[in-house]
Formats: C-alpha cells, structure tokens, sequence
C-alpha cells in the first residue's frame, strides 16, 4: 500500500482528507437556510430547486471515470477538494439565484467526486481485513472537523458579527489551503492494480448494487424528513436542531471507530442485520412518537446507525475485482443517489396525505435491506459473493458455509 513506516501514509493522508472535506461543507450546510433567505429572498421553491442541483453531481457521479483517463486518482481527489472549497468560498459572494445554483453546483461536483475517489482509493490502499476500521477512523475525522466548522460558525457569526461573506471565505479556505499543504507533504501513492476507465456494471454484484440502493433511499428519509419532522410536529428551533447535530457528531467520535472494530469482528452480514433491525424500530418510532424528547432520541439513534454503512464497503471490497474499484465506486455513488432524486419528490407528495405513512416506508426500506443482508456470505470473496442467486464469474463457487 504504501513503502513508508512514517505518518506519511496513505491511511493518515485518508484520514486528512476525510478531515478537510467537512470543515469547508459544513460551514455551507450552516449557513445555508438563514443565508438563502435573507440575502437571496428564497422561496420554498427556490430552495427546492436549489437542493435538486445539489444532488446532480451524485447522480452523474460516474463521469468520474472519464475524467480518470486525464487524471490520476490521487490527484483527482485533491482537485475534487479544492474545488469544493472554491465553490463555499465564493458563495457569500454571488447572493442570487443563478450565483447561488452556479457556486451550489461547482461545490457539490467536486463534493461528490471526491466522496467517490475517497471511496475508491479507501478500497485499493486500506488491508482488506481491517478496512473496516480505518473506515471507521475517517468516519471519526469528518465529525471532528464538522464539530470544528460549526464552532467556526457560531464564533464567527455569533461572537465576532462576520459578514456571510467572509464566514464562506474562511470555511472554503481552510479546505483549499489544508488539500494544498497535504498535496504537498504526501506522496503520490502507486496503486496497487491498474483501475478499469469505462462504467463497470457486473451481475455478480447484484446485491452489492442493491444494498447501495437502499442505503440511499434511507439516507433520504433521515435527511429530508425526520428534521423536518422535528420542526413541523414538536417545534424545535435552530438552535435544538444545531444541539442535536452537535450531539450527533460527538456520538459519532465515539461510536464509529468502534463499529468499524465489530464490523471486523464480527462481519459484515452480522453488524448490518443489526443496523435494518434498528432501523426498523427507529423508523416505526417515528412514525408513532408523539414526545419531542423521544423523537430526539430516535434522531440520534437513527444517525448512529449510518456509520454501519461502513460494512457495505467493506462487504465490496472482499468480492471486487481489484481493476474493477474506482469504476464500481463511482457507479455506486450514482446508484445510492437514484433514491436522492426520487424519494423527496415521491415521499413529499405522501407527507401532505400522512407524515407517518412516510415512516411506514422506511420500516419496509429497513426490512427489505435486512432480508438482503441475509445473503451476504461468511467469507464473501470473489465467486463467493453471495449465498442465493450467484449469477456471474469472477472467481471459483464456493460453497456457503455457516
């Protein structure tokens, strides 16, 4: 993976960036409802449309392997970062509809084709047997330095009254300047095998694809609904729904290294059969829940869980084709936000009719991903990739044992 034994690592450069990325995102995700509203007169519709060119890029996060053809992946990945720092940076300067959706766009491209690269380059250079943790680790990373872009915010805003301008500023120069610096301490990492640059689709990764489906038809209902729920039926301010973010990552400090550990321990169809049957019960609860506490209490566990997701990559990178990962991760990013483009539009429909309903479809989202959980072997490799339904190559068909 890497030929040094020093901190200048490929594992130490992922947690880096893994670092790097929220501190400029969420001072953009802080600032974004009171800065739309009073500076570019919103409205619902235009916030709306905003968010729907936001998600853009993850649909079409596949153009990531053409641009690989120029590009090397490491490299790609810091250009990604910087370019997401460039759009924050330059927001609060363009406070119009057309700026806005331009700077959104800019942002949000690079956003997305870095979570992809991160993705990639974490499957080629982290140990399969313990990726799991170092996933967990970067999980960690990104929610210290989200902690640190919203104490930035409040300092900044609150305390030192900055114009947005030069909050944006700040937050985006932070990233360009952290990438630069890491561009330039590390070095460029071989990769260990020669990366496919055409869109890879392959049968035998079935349940891969569809796990990856559902784990962003649910990251939908959490983002969308379940804050809105908190506002719309129990009234929490800006500043409860700030505190529960603040708690969220705290929580996620603590947990995610560990679940990356059980993940490890005890594989992967074990720790997410864990996590459908929670989200189950956290969907089901919200559906029910009538106390503004309990409904706390259901966001924070709701959230815990998305660190889990870590085993779905872990799961990936057993059974892949080594060639196979930066096309294949990049394809799944554009799978997972299949669910971005229709479920706010098809479920918003359906919360005008019952906000409860909405939940009743993320409990059978739930189910129907533990249901598939249950086909991921003990010991997936390549042509083991599945008990039921093995439908390609790739490998010698082992038997399933328990």
């Amino acid at each position: 993976m890497s030929h040094s034994h020093t901190w200048r690592r490929a594992e130490i450069m992922l947690l880096l960036l893994s670092a790097a990325m929220p501190l400029s995102f969420g001072v953009w995700q802080a600032l974004l409802n009171n800065f739309v509203i009073e500076r570019a007169s919103f409205s619902g519709a235009d916030i709306g449309l905003l968010q729907s060119v936001r998600e853009i890029p993850g649909f079409l996060a596949f153009t990531v392997i053409f641009v690989l053809m120029l590009v090397r992946e490491q490299r790609l990945a810091f250009l990604s970062l910087i370019a997401t720092g460039i759009g924050v940076a330059i927001t609060g300067w363009f406070p119009t509809n057309a700026g806005l959706l331009l700077t959104t766009l800019l942002m949000s491209t690079g956003f997305h084709y870095y979570e992809s690269l991160k993705t990639s380059l974490a499957l080629q250079w982290l140990p399969k047997e313990t990726s799991a943790i170092w996933m967990g680790r970067m999980l960690a990373a990104g929610s210290l330095a989200s902690l640190g872009a919203y104490g930035l915010v409040w300092l900044t805003s609150d305390t030192l009254g900055w114009d947005y301008r030069w909050i944006y500023l700040l937050g985006g120069g932070i990233t360009v300047i952290v990438v630069i610096a890491i561009w330039l301490v590390f070095p460029s990492f071989a990769q260990p095998h020669s990366q496919h640059k055409k869109i890879i689709l392959r049968k035998r990764y079935w349940l891969y694809y569809a796990l990856t489906f559902m784990s962003g038809a649910r990251r939908q209902i959490f983002v969308v609904f379940a804050g809105f729920l908190m506002v719309e039926k129990f009234d929490y301010s800006v500043a409860q729904i700030a505190q529960l973010f603040i708690i969220n990552h705290l929580l996620n400090l603590f947990v995610a290294p560990r679940m990356g550990r059980l993940i490890v321990r005890f594989g992967e169809r074990a720790a997410l059969s864990i996590e459908y049957i929670g989200l189950a019960l956290v969907f089901t609860g919200y559906a029910l829940v009538e106390n503004g506490t309990a409904a706390a209490g259901l966001y924070l566990v709701d959230h815990l869980f998305f660190s889990m997701a870590i085993a779905i990559k872990s799961y990936f990178q057993k059974i892949v084709d080594d060639r196979d990962i930066a096309a294949s991760a990049a394809v799944s990013f554009t799978i997972n936000h299949i669910a971005a483009v229709v479920i706010p539009v098809l479920f918003g429909l359906l919360w005008l009719v019952s906000p409860a309903a909405v939940f009743w479809c993320g409990t059978g989202i739930a189910l129907i991903s533990l249901l598939l959980a249950q086909n991921i072997p003990v010991s997936p490799i390549p042509g083991n990739e599945v008990r039921l339904g093995r439908v390609g190559g790739g490998g010698p068909a082992l038997t399933e044992s328990t």
